[in-house]
């Protein structure tokens, strides 16, 4: 591998990571069209494309990473570039809202695999002191994704149809898979486990136990209640199966690292806060001041530009100063950022940019740090299922939120109405906010080995 072919591989990867939350954000615009095309209901049309994309792309995150370390992590990006460039085609040209389904279904089972490889990859294949720079840059990369989405499906769709959301991932796969052919490959670091079969059945639990959850928080009255019911009882087998396996797709010992776990769930937590934002602000502009859907894109940019150029200059403070500054710094920032908009009233657009950019700022700080210590804090055989664990319980963090949301916000009463079901959200956000602070103060002041996961040593290198 050349000079420059470790960046370059890395760029691929990071490249295809940021089709997922590209086309978790961009299908949104399609969907009206999408409804017309197949003559079915927009309800009907967002739980095939958008339900089946979120539970897939939370299921599989775990499976994928422990895929990686089996495997390889080249090998896995690689598969999943497949997956998404087949969901890719099909979905262009799906006849039937049953086969766009499965289309969303095989993108997000290719991103599952995809994001968890390259943060396994940014783990392993860089030193030390360049890792905190790399994180920042993956959340920058992904926060950038995540927020043109919607502008840029409503350009494709307008100029092209609701197939282009699915043909503009084409052309980016192959820009990845070029840079990855311009790296080359090197020495794929799976560990030899051909004695070990892979944790089928613990996957399956898993799957199942997830699936329950995010369908029973969507999910109102009684089935809501039987599908948490059901996720609960899942837990137990699940568990139960996953302490005598081989090897685990969910490795328990990973949680006696205070830093995995403190760094994960304040991930998971900040996300809870992000996203049920994303989804509860528009809602509310548009019940008290009438403001439409680009109206508030504009406002949401403060935050997304906030975010992305926080997360750049926090991954380079984290390998100067650590972690733990850090993310104290952003969880302290986002609980101001809160306050801000809770002092409010909401009577004008003009009083939120500043805690809008406050919030992405905070994000952006805390986010790098938090991945940083998290993944150091893990033997590098376990890179992979560290990985995916992490971006499960970010998806979980993002899903539990807007279920909050749904509960909480209803929007049919007057002004002074809204603006207390505003409030409490606020509040619920807040108390996930101090959560997130306790978890950034006990994250190391450096990323050393000290209070890594006690894995259980079966002949692997040392991290």
């Amino acid at each position: 591998m050349g000079e420059h072919g470790p960046g370059r591989g890395l760029g691929a990867a990071l490249l295809a990571s940021s089709l997922m939350p590209l086309n978790s954000t961009m299908i949104a615009v399609a969907l009206p069209e999408i409804a017309r095309e197949f003559s079915r209901s927009p309800g009907t049309v967002a739980q095939a494309v958008v339900a089946s994309y979120l539970v897939a792309a939370i299921v599989l995150q775990s499976p994928g990473g422990k895929l990686g370390d089996r495997l390889g992590h080249r090998r896995v990006l690689a598969l999943g570039q497949v997956l998404v460039a087949a969901g890719a085609v099909l979905g262009m040209f799906a006849p039937a809202l049953g086969v766009l389904a499965t289309a969303r279904v095989l993108m997000a089972a290719g991103g599952a695999a995809i994001v968890p490889a390259t943060v396994a990859l940014l783990r392993i294949e860089l030193p030390e002191h360049r890792r905190g720079r790399a994180f920042g840059l993956f959340g920058a990369v992904m926060s950038l994704a995540a927020g043109i989405g919607p502008v840029v499906g409503g350009e494709l769709v307008r100029a092209f149809g609701w197939a282009s959301v699915f043909a503009v991932n084409l052309p980016v796969i192959a820009v990845s898979v070029l840079l990855a052919a311009i790296a080359g490959h090197g020495r794929d670091r799976a560990e030899p486990r051909a004695a070990q079969r892979f944790d089928v059945v613990g996957s399956v639990l898993l799957a199942a136990a997830l699936t329950a959850l995010v369908l029973g928080l969507e999910s109102a009255g009684a089935t809501g209640a039987v599908l948490l019911v059901a996720s609960a009882v899942l837990v137990v087998p699940f568990v139960w199966w996953e302490r005598r396996a081989a090897d685990p797709v969910v490795t328990f010992a990973l949680f006696t690292s205070v830093s995995f776990t403190a760094g994960s769930l304040l991930v998971a937590l900040q996300n809870l806060v992000m996203y049920t934002l994303l989804f509860e602000l528009p809602q509310v502009l548009a019940a008290l001041l009438a403001t439409d859907a680009a109206a508030t894109g504009r406002l949401l940019v403060s935050m997304m530009a906030a975010m992305i150029v926080a997360s750049f200059l926090a991954g380079r403070l984290t390998d100067r100063v650590g972690p733990r500054p850090l993310a104290v710094a952003g969880t302290l920032t986002c609980l101001a950022a809160v306050a801000v908009l809770a002092a409010g009233d909401l009577s004008s657009v003009r009083e939120l940019p500043l805690p809008l950019a406050l919030l992405g700022l905070g994000v952006g700080l805390a986010t790098p740090a938090a991945q940083t210590a998290s993944l150091a804090a893990v033997p590098r055989r376990y890179s992979g299922a560290a990985a995916g664990i992490g971006s499960t319980m970010r998806y979980l963090g993002g899903v539990v939120g807007v279920a909050l949301l749904g509960r909480l916000v209803d929007l049919g009463g007057d002004r002074s109405a809204i603006l207390a079901e505003h409030r409490t959200v606020l509040a619920v956000f807040a108390v996930a906010l101090l959560g997130a602070v306790a978890c950034a103060v006990v994250l190391p002041r450096r990323t050393a080995s000290r209070g890594s996961a006690r894995v259980p040593d079966d002949g692997a290198t040392a991290p």
